[in-house]
């Protein structure tokens, strides 16, 4: 039995809502905005109970949206997704379990009365992550991907992605949280099947995710936020010994972009019109913007905000006709040394 079949048969018999599970690692410890707790409201209470996710991944912009759920499960982010897309716009939810598919699909007409729509924006389709193609899921026809803790159970994680890749329009986002680790899972905790199901020996120590995501065409890799997952499980805990684990939400567009920051001397400042961001909105954990402050971008940020669904946000000051080194505080510095290192050290040598 192959990883995918041992997750699927771990969610199929024994995991039916969120109290089954064994650990804290797939449960989110985010708090929801007032706008989202609103809408949480007109999900089947069924639905609600047999949520499992590590992080919320309801990016904002989202009206009029084409949105694909990756491991949608009984549909929770499908229906909250649904109605932030408005009637306008599509989702489709993607899992590989049947019985949960049952229950998702069970209560699509109920939320479609409930959002008061005259037809359902919603699609359930069941199959593999890794297989979009399969699915009839077209080559860049998709604004936004979405995925909540599923990456992780996936075992070929590279073609996952690649598949993420192929159905993003240019421009395009994958907006996603899942479980990292801060080292690699050794193979015999790997071939644990419940600490498989419970999103822990799946998870991808962070540099290779890193490495895998810019190796399929995501250059740039921006986090949004992150935090210490818990697993309040003394057996599995012994298990896992040192390894410590995080639940990250990130942020991927399909955009050409540098490996680097690059500066060009570009200005973007931020009009305050995104949805229930009035005074400031935050791109990444370090990329805060006030409204009406000009603030000094690499080109790589330029092109999140101009060449996506947020340019009419923004006003963008500069261009790409001047190039200006690596920009300043982004984390890579140049590599030269000052020649009057050497002079300052009598034998000559530096060992940093």
């Amino acid at each position: 039995m192959n990883i995918e079949e041992k997750v699927k048969e771990y969610y199929t018999k024994y995991i039916n809502k969120s109290s089954d599970l064994k650990t804290n690692a797939c449960c989110t410890s985010s708090r929801y905005p007032d706008n989202i707790k609103n809408l949480i409201q007109n999900i089947k209470e069924e639905i609600q109970d047999s949520y499992y996710g590590c992080g919320l991944v309801i990016p904002d912009c989202l009206k009029d949206c084409k949105v694909l759920d990756l491991g949608c499960g009984t549909g929770f982010d499908v229906y909250l997704l649904s109605q932030l897309v408005t009637e306008s716009g599509e989702v489709i939810g993607v899992d590989m379990t049947e019985k949960q598919l049952e229950i998702a699909r069970t209560h699509q007409e109920w939320h479609r009365e409930k959002f008061n729509y005259s037809k359902s924006n919603i699609t359930f389709k069941l199959g593999y992550i890794e297989l979009l193609d399969k699915l009839n899921i077209e080559e860049n026809s998709m604004d936004i991907v979405i995925s909540n803790c599923v990456i992780n159970l996936c075992q070929d994680k590279e073609r996952v992605l690649q598949q993420i890749y192929r159905v993003l329009k240019n421009g395009g986002e994958f907006y996603f949280s899942d479980v990292y680790s801060t080292r690699r899972v050794p193979d015999d905790l790997r071939n644990d099947k419940v600490l498989w199901g419970e999103c822990l020996s799946g998870a991808l120590y962070w540099n290779d995710f890193i490495n895998l995501c810019k190796k399929v065409g995501f250059s740039d890799v921006r986090l949004v936020k992150s935090n210490r997952t818990t697993v309040n499980n003394r057996e599995i805990e012994e298990k896992l010994g040192d390894i410590e684990f995080y639940s990250a939400t990130y942020r991927l567009f399909k955009l050409d972009l540098e490996n680097d920051c690059e500066d060009y001397g570009q200005i973007v400042i931020y009009k305050g019109t995104i949805e229930n961001n009035t005074e400031y909105w935050d791109l990444d954990n370090h990329h805060r913007f006030y409204k009406k402050k000009e603030l000094r971008v690499c080109g790589n940020t330029w092109k999140m905000l101009y060449d996506t669904r947020f340019r009419k946000h923004f006003e963008f000051r500069g261009n790409f006709d001047n190039h200006y080194g690596i920009f300043d505080g982004c984390g890579k510095a140049m590599p030269f040394e000052d020649n009057s290192c050497l002079t300052n050290n009598n034998n000559g040598s530096k060992c940093c």
